[in-house]
């Protein structure tokens, strides 16, 4: 608990967790930022009030930008994880199949990905190789949190309050700006609109970032972390200012990556992952600015979102 009060007592608890999850890649602070919100996870609602307080969470990025270090490092940290592959899984390996004893003829059930990851959080990578009824079986567990049975007489429902955070490379191999999400990943937009944060990761050529990258992957290589992470000309500029609070993304991004950390101050995996643990069980509040915020926010995704899909 001491190593937990240490964290909490800290004014810059948010930015250290953030840099401590996955400190390898470098870089995409804002995508890292919404995986960890997505880790201490929403207000738990009642199966009776017909909402769920789970969150979820798409990435779609050029191949070879680190979503599956970064997915990889949520399974370790988070206190249930479950990882799956989407090229490997099937329908009934994500939710729940029925089994049959040869010797006794008794049937059981096998929980899959989501029932296993149950009040914890499920990473699905490779979601692009996913088929439609892999998709389909999908769309009750991330919004009634539940997976419903009706197999060889068997007849109930499954729980399945977990989050998932999803990975997927476009198809073009590229992402197109000039194309919209569901078209670069080519994905039901029933599915699409359960996830409540998409971030897009590109990989940019030249400038100073690629050059920055070079040099961490050469750092990491040797067996030391590079010293001086790369960062943009204006979070370099900001320094360790202290911003007002701001609920903008390029707020949040300059105050991450204003911010630097040597290994001796990153916290460990476990004690990320009894910080979690504790903190899950705090019921959250929202002030007054951030509900203005989350209304325009959540009125401008519906609008791009519904010209986006009706074009």
């Amino acid at each position: 608990m001491a190593g937990i009060r240490a964290i909490a007592a800290r004014p810059d608890a948010f930015a250290l967790l953030v840099h401590s999850r996955c400190p390898i890649i470098v870089g995409h602070d804002l995508v890292k930022a919404g995986m960890l919100l997505t880790l201490f996870g929403g207000t738990p609602r009642s199966p009776e009030s017909g909402q769920r307080g789970d969150t979820h969470m798409l990435v779609v990025g050029d191949p070879g930008a680190g979503k599956s270090q970064m997915l990889r490092a949520v399974s370790h940290v988070a206190p249930r994880g479950v990882l799956v592959s989407g090229n490997s899984a099937s329908a009934s390996g994500l939710t729940v199949t029925l089994v049959r004893d040869v010797a006794t003829g008794d049937t059981a059930l096998e929980a899959g990905a989501l029932v296993l990851g149950d009040q914890g959080t499920t990473c699905i990578d490779e979601f692009d190789k996913m088929d439609k009824t892999e998709h389909q079986a999908l769309l009750e567990a991330m919004e009634q949190q539940r997976i419903s049975i009706a197999k060889a007489g068997a007849v109930g429902s499954l729980p399945a309050r977990t989050s998932v955070i999803a990975a997927a490379n476009p198809t073009s191999g590229h992402y197109d700006d000039l194309k919209s999400v569901a078209e670069n990943v080519r994905t039901n937009p029933a599915l699409l609109s359960r996830f409540d944060l998409v971030f897009i990761v590109k990989d940019t050529i030249g400038g100073i970032q690629q050059e920055g990258l070079t040099k961490h992957v050469l750092s990491l290589h040797a067996g030391r972390r590079n010293p001086d992470p790369p960062r943009p000309p204006a979070a370099a500029a900001a320094g360790a200012k202290e911003e007002v609070l701001s609920y903008t993304s390029e707020g949040m991004e300059s105050r991450l990556l204003s911010r630097k950390y040597s290994d001796a101050e990153l916290v460990p995996h476990k004690l990320i992952t009894k910080y979690l643990t504790t903190k899950r069980t705090v019921r959250p509040t929202r002030s007054g600015p951030c509900g203005r915020v989350c209304r325009r926010k959540r009125r401008s995704s519906c609008t791009t979102t519904s010209s986006s899909f009706g074009s």
